[in-house]
């Protein structure tokens, strides 16, 4: 690597890096989480082809099968560990298993994350305690489970946050308001983490082609019947849903970016995933009051004339 690069992210794109600490060795010791499917998969496919010894976690073991063939099909190894984000125990056993096998743990990729789509009026309460759990909270039990091996190795925590987590999106209230704690949680730790030698970074992709969105469970004609009097703003968020996926990033292109950046020299804190997903969020970050981006969504949700 170049000093001062950062892979598969461009040095003109306005972000003030703030370098926490030197490179990783060759081979990092890497903890994933949500490994089972789309980015996680790919990141865990990606980080063990680039050498470092890969610790691929999810909830559910019955759905290692697909992680399993991709390793296959990649010619690479990698371990496969049970980790619910939502469950303490299951934190801590797990971390505490990779430095008991490892002797150290250098980088926690923070991936799992679910969908939840609705808007408050028409959304269970619980639905919210739910986004909160798994998208925040599960961020924050990992990182803070973590910190001590990563303060003994200068490590780094990686965490897939979304341009959900920069601008907020109609249909997506309890899904944003997750995404932005963990965005506030993340920026607020930066700086204090790199005090004692750790590095803090958030990625934000837009659009990406994996289970997701299927695993969200919508059924379009049902949310429609459903919505009753925000039918036909429905209809319009599906319709440009479904536009935005047709052209959606590849789960592959996220993983191999993931993977540069645990030898990148210069970590930034946040970083967008594609040219589309910076375009998105560049309204917003430059918005003092935030008339450009609501401008943009609400375009999102107004019916074709």
């Amino acid at each position: 690597m170049i000093p001062g690069t950062r892979p598969g992210v461009p040095d003109d794109d306005g972000i003030d890096d703030m370098t926490a600490n030197t490179p990783h060795p060759t081979a990092a010791t890497v903890l994933i989480t949500g490994a089972s499917t789309g980015i996680g998969l790919a990141t865990a496919v990606a980080v063990a082809r680039a050498g470092h010894t890969t610790i691929a976690t999810m909830r559910d073991l019955s759905r290692a099968g697909a992680l399993r063939d991709a390793a296959s099909a990649a010619g690479v190894d990698l371990e496969i560990a049970q980790l619910d984000v939502t469950d303490d125990e299951s934190v801590e056993r797990a971390v505490a298993r990779v430095v008991a096998e490892h002797g150290r743990l250098d980088a926690v990729v923070n991936n799992a994350g679910a969908a939840a789509v609705g808007t408050v009026e028409l959304l269970e309460l619980g639905r919210f305690r739910d986004a909160m759990e798994v998208n925040f909270f599960g961020v924050v039990r990992v990182t803070k489970a973590a910190m001590p091996h990563l303060r003994a190795s200068g490590g780094r925590v990686l965490t897939v946050s979304s341009v959900g987590g920069i601008v907020g999106q109609p249909f997506n209230d309890a899904y944003c308001a997750a995404k932005f704690a963990v965005e506030g949680f993340l920026e607020s730790l930066h700086p204090v983490a790199a005090t004692v030698g750790v590095g803090v970074c958030v990625i934000e992709p837009g659009a990406v082609a994996s289970e997701f969105v299927a695993n969200a469970g919508i059924d379009p004609a049902a949310a429609v019947a459903e919505a009753g009097p925000y039918a036909p703003a429905v209809v319009a968020y599906l319709e440009r849903t479904a536009r935005s996926f047709a052209a959606a990033q590849s789960a592959e292109d996220v993983g191999g970016l993931i993977a540069g950046l645990l030898d990148a020299a210069a970590l930034p804190f946040r970083v967008q995933t594609s040219n589309a997903a910076r375009a998105f969020v560049t309204p917003k970050l430059a918005d003092l009051d935030g008339s450009a981006v609501t401008a943009i969504t609400r375009g999102w949700v107004t019916p074709a004339a």
